[in-house]
C-alpha cells in the first residue's frame, strides 16, 4: 500500500455484531423474531405500519446502548491517514461509524438514528420527533414518519458515488461482510475488474470469496487495528 493509493472500504454486520449488534439474521432465517417479510419492505409498512416502527423503534434503542469497537476505531485513523484518497461504505444502519469519528463516510441502507415523512419527505433525527405514538407524525406536515431505513425491493442510496469511488479504487477492503447482499457483494468484484488489489477481514469465508486477493480471518476488532497501524507504516 502506497500514500497514492484510492481505498474504497465497504463494512457490513461483522463490524457492529463484535459491538453487540445483532447481525442481519440468527440462523433460523428470522430477524429478532421477525420474518423479513413482516418488517423490512415497503409492503410491510404499508401492511402493518405499527409492528414496522415498534421493530425500528426497538432496534433504534439498542443502537444508543451499544459502542464503537477498536474495528471502527482503527478506520477512522486509516482515513485521517489516507484523507481524500478514502471512502468507507457501509451496509449498516446503526451509526457506530459516525460516533466512530469517521467523515468520508456513505451509508448505502440508511440510518437508524433518522426518519423521513412520506409524504413531503421532510428527514428528521430520531431524536428530534415523538416516538411514543405508535405511528409516530411529522413535525412539518402532520402526515406519517417512516424509518430512514432501505428496504428490500428499495434502491440504496449512493449508488452513483459508489460506482465512481470503485472505478478510482487501487484497493478495496471488505469487511464482516457476508458476500451474498445485493448490490454491496459485486463491488469486490467490480474493484478488481478495474485491477484494484482486494482485501478481506471476517469471521468466516464470504461467499464471494473468490474474489478476494488478501484474506485474514478472525474478528474485525482485533484483525484490523494490527493491520492498520501497518498500512500506515508502510506509507509513511
Amino acid at each position: 500500500m502506497t500514500k497514492d493509493d484510492f481505498i474504497v472500504v465497504l463494512t457490513g454486520a461483522g463490524i457492529s455484531a463484535e459491538s453487540g449488534v445483532k447481525t442481519f439474521r440468527d440462523y433460523d432465517g428470522l430477524w429478532e423474531n421477525h420474518r423479513i417479510e413482516d418488517v423490512a419492505t415497503p409492503e410491510a409498512f404499508e401492511r402493518d405500519p405499527v409492528l414496522v416502527w415498534r421493530f425500528y423503534k426497538q432496534r433504534y434503542f439498542q443502537s444508543l446502548e451499544v459502542q464503537p469497537n477498536p474495528g471502527h476505531m482503527a478506520l477512522v485513523e486509516l482515513e485521517k491517514h489516507f484523507g481524500e484518497n478514502f471512502l468507507l461504505v457501509t451496509q449498516n444502519v446503526d451509526g457506530l461509524h459516525t460516533r466512530a469519528g469517521s467523515q468520508r463516510l456513505l451509508e448505502m441502507h440508511g440510518r437508524l438514528l433518522t426518519c423521513f415523512c412520506v409524504c413531503c419527505k421532510a428527514n428528521f433525527k430520531m431524536s428530534e420527533v415523538d416516538l411514543n405514538p405508535d405511528i409516530p407524525v411529522c413535525p412539518a406536515c402532520s402526515d406519517s414518519l417512516r424509518p430512514d431505513i432501505v428496504w428490500f425491493g428499495e434502491m440504496p442510496y449512493f449508488l452513483d458515488e459508489i460506482y465512481v469511488a470503485l472505478t478510482k479504487a487501487t484497493v478495496f477492503i471488505s469487511i464482516g461482510t457476508s458476500g451474498m447482499v445485493y448490490p454491496a457483494s459485486q463491488f469486490i468484484a467490480m474493484a478488481r475488474h478495474k485491477k484494484a488489489k482486494t482485501i478481506g477481514v471476517n469471521y468466516d469465508k464470504p461467499e464471494n470469496n473468490m474474489y478476494i486477493d488478501e484474506f485474514h480471518q478472525g474478528k474485525s476488532g482485533e484483525i484490523l487495528p494490527v493491520l492498520v497501524k501497518q498500512w500506515i507504516e508502510e506509507t509513511m
